[in-house]
């Protein structure tokens, strides 16, 4: 057996079948080892590292399963990069085989594109160090076999994330010992776990403490996400009459239309949302950091440690009281807790009602799920057009991505989605250009699932290679993009002194023809609707070209307000 061979067959045993590749030098030595078992492996072809690393990524987004990215060991830690720091700061299980690109003997010579950390050259191992949970340099053969069994135990085992196997080039092609020192067992071994039991005492502090409290507010989180525990959620919610908040990572993890949905909070964010927080008397943290930008980059008045009770529950027990102190932290996984909560009493119907009518109070006064028409020049529409288009056409038959910017902060503010985890959007570094691969790599991973992406002009451009992959695929995806000829956000920010911030107006129905698929041009609000519908009736990729308007701001749709004194919504 060779290394290469030994390779995947850890990752077969592991129950990966598929991986995301732009193949270069270790990793072309690798292919021989997948082409013989192309019947039990999928090997997908992307036309960038940045896009196969966003493909893999969502990958182990959407199924709970490390998303494997195979890329040369510069590109694999340069390009591919922001597939995996989204997978980083985003808990995704994702594992990346790479290698040392050292050209059999020759690193120490300086040679191009060498990643070992000798003089002159890079150091793949020391950059994948500080973006994955784990890392291995394996420079014999056993050691690259076992480093792959650890490197998909890691990426598993709470809290999941990013793992690496850097390999030593000149290893790939090389026979494994048939008797080496440290002896290989099969991968299920290491992969074996038993999930944790909460605190039964830390279970009941929690049941009590809600049925006591007169405004609690549950956070839900990435947690709340990753664990697909949205419709538990919603049930308990619902028949406690607690609100239901949510941070970027868990924006949907409930039907977004319910009474006891108040939206997602922060900056970018619903107003009511954030407004709840502040009135609340009891907060339940599942599976959220309670990063700075969910709070308002910890707005005083919005969430009070010693004025409120706050209770964290995450997997990590180093997350719970990081950002803000916290009255008690519960090591857990967030569905546990959940369905505990389900399974006790909870306070009588007539409470819930007086719970139920103060979150609608709140809800009311903030315009919640009000999406206002604006008048846009004439031959563009405006941002909350693309919006109410989606909200009438999204089904639990679709997946939604997004990316970042203008485009994104209308649709996590204004956007109700209706079933829980249909969205899948970027929230770790949240960089342009996700949306076009995630909504590729999506269909790869639930071809059953209707596929929309909607993402701005300058994102699309960075990642529009992978039109060219859903087409050489024949995979039917929508990519709306909504094209304001520029750097939205940051033209908004800039205000009267924007620059560096203005794009030509190019034709990108044109460009998705040219890459293999079909385009529509809408300019006027009406035709978004029947744009998206059409272009799902074709097949295929099809890109819709929404002109905005750029004088279309995210500020008409973000809490930027100083907030209220907390006692005036009580």
């Amino acid at each position: 057996m060779k290394t290469n061979e030994g390779v995947i067959k850890t990752f077969i045993e592991a129950g990966i079948t598929r991986g995301f590749t732009l193949p270069g030098l270790g990793i072309t030595w690798s292919l021989p080892a997948f082409f013989d078992r192309k019947d039990e492996f999928e090997l997908v072809l992307a036309r960038s590292e940045q896009s196969a690393s966003v493909m893999a990524q969502v990958a182990g987004k959407l199924t709970g399963r490390p998303g494997l990215l195979m890329a040369q060991g510069p590109f694999a830690s340069s390009t591919g990069a922001f597939g995996i720091l989204e997978a980083y700061f985003s808990s995704t299980p994702m594992v990346v085989l790479t290698d040392t690109s050292c050209y059999d003997g020759f690193a120490q010579y300086g040679v191009y594109q060498t990643m070992t950390g000798d003089y002159g050259a890079g150091d793949a191992f020391a950059v994948m160090k500080t973006m994955t949970k784990y890392a291995t340099y394996a420079t014999t053969p056993a050691e690259a076999i076992y480093g792959t069994q650890l490197a998909v135990k890691h990426a598993m085992t709470p809290r999941q994330g990013p793992a690496a196997v850097v390999m030593r080039t000149n290893i790939i092609k090389e026979e494994v010992p048939d008797h080496p020192r440290a002896k290989l067992y099969p991968t299920e071994g290491y992969l074996r776990s038993t999930p944790m039991k909460p605190d039964g005492d830390a279970l009941h502090k929690i049941a009590e403490t809600l049925k006591a409290a007169e405004r609690p507010v549950i956070i839900a989180g990435n947690g709340v996400y990753m664990s697909r525990s949205g419709e538990m959620l919603s049930r308990l919610a619902n028949r406690e009459g607690i609100a239901v908040a949510s941070s970027y990572h868990g924006k949907g993890v409930i039907d977004e239309t319910t009474p006891i949905a108040v939206g997602m909070m922060g900056n970018w964010a619903a107003k009511s949302a954030n407004r709840m927080v502040q009135a609340a008397d009891v907060i339940l943290v599942l599976g959220c950091s309670l990063g700075p930008e969910y709070t308002r980059f910890r707005d005083e008045k919005m969430m009070r440690p010693g004025e409120q009770t706050i209770i964290q529950v995450d997997l990590d027990p180093l997350n719970a009281g990081w950002v803000l102190p916290v009255d008690l932290a519960v090591t857990a996984d967030a569905a546990d807790v959940i369905r505990y909560l389900l399974d006790v009493s909870g306070v009588d119907q007539a409470q819930a009602e007086k719970r139920r009518d103060f979150i609608g109070k709140i809800k009311a006064d903030n315009r919640y799920g009000d999406l206002p028409h604006f008048k846009t020049r004439p031959g563009t529409v405006h941002y909350a057009d693309i919006m109410r288009s989606l909200d009438g056409f999204l089904t639990p038959d679709d997946l939604l991505t997004l990316d970042a910017g203008t485009n994104r902060i209308w649709a996590t503010s204004s956007l109700p989605l209706r079933t829980p985890h249909q969205l899948v959007a970027p929230g770790g570094i949240g960089g342009m250009g996700w949306s076009t691969p995630a909504a590729t790599g999506a269909k790869v991973t639930c071809p059953e699932k209707r596929v929309t992406g909607v993402i701005g002009d300058g994102g699309f451009v960075m990642t529009m290679d992978a039109i060219a992959t859903a087409a050489e695929h024949n995979l039917d995806v929508v990519y709306v993009v909504a094209n304001n000829a520029g750097l939205g956000m940051v033209r908004d920010n800039l205000g009267n002194k924007a620059i560096g911030v203005d794009f030509g107006d190019h034709d990108f129905a044109k460009v998705a023809e040219g890459l293999g698929g079909s385009g529509i041009t809408v300019t006027e609000a009406d035709q978004i609707g029947d744009a998206i519908r059409e272009g799902h009736r074709r097949g295929g990729p099809v890109v819709i070209d929404v002109k905005v308007d750029p004088a279309a701001s995210h500020r008409d749709c973000s809490d930027y307000d100083d907030l209220p004194d907390p006692s005036a919504l009580k």
